[in-house]
């Protein structure tokens, strides 16, 4: 499957559902439909992650920077902080040879 039809497939389930309930206008949604449409970014992402964490032959590397990323979001709340320093952890991981 080539990656613009996985860019288009992800854009489908992710916004797809919300334009369309957004479309709905004053209709009230369903206790199940709010957490549908709160928990769909967050599913997608989930499932474009953890293979390429896990499936990797650099696994180990690869989890600890998104393990140092994921607590740096939690505890700063702060995007950025995470990325660089999920990379950086990566990047020290790797020269340590793990």
């Amino acid at each position: 499957m080539s990656a613009w039809a996985v860019i288009g497939l992800m854009w489908a389930v992710t916004f797809g559902p919300r334009l369309l309930g957004l479309s709905l206008g004053r209709l009230e949604l369903t206790p199940f439909w709010h957490a549908f449409l709160r928990f769909v970014p967050v599913s997608v992402f989930a499932a474009l992650i953890v293979p390429e964490i896990l499936g990797s032959p650099e696994w180990l590397r690869r989890l600890v920077g998104a393990a140092v990323a994921a607590l740096l979001v939690w505890r700063q709340g702060n995007l950025a902080v995470g990325l660089l320093g999920g990379f950086g952890a990566y990047w020290l991981a790797r020269v340590a040879g793990l």
